[in-house]
């Protein structure tokens, strides 16, 4: 997902939506959608397995079910942005990140070494 500068939003109130700039929103309703496989608005244990399998990867329905316990009702957008919100609320500035790459890719060639 982009985020404009390296600077995640700030969290203010209840309205999950104010938590997000416009384009964050939407790259998240694309993924949204694409969970979505029965396109119902809703996103089960069915739709990951799904969305797994197109990947090539098949999930054991326990992995599934695991996933689906994180979330805290029923999984329609509102509450996939409020669970995305929250994953993404203690992480790290994209800057931040570039910075400790660039600091582990001292011969700058784009890639970490096996050996660090």
């Amino acid at each position: 997902m982009s985020k404009a500068k390296g600077k995640k939003p700030q969290r203010s109130g209840s309205n999950v939506f104010a938590n997000f700039d416009q384009q964050q929103i939407q790259e998240f309703k694309e993924a949204f959608t694409i969970i979505d496989q029965d396109r119902d608005g809703f996103i089960s244990e069915k739709d990951l397995k799904d969305m797994w399998a197109s990947l090539g990867v098949i999930k054991d329905d326990s992995f599934l079910s695991e996933m689906m316990k994180e979330a805290t009702g029923p999984l329609n957008f509102t509450m996939f942005l409020t669970f995305m919100g929250d994953k993404l609320q203690n992480t790290d500035s994209d800057d931040t990140l570039v910075s400790a790459f660039l600091t582990i890719d001292s011969e700058n060639t784009g890639l970490i070494p096996k050996t660090q």
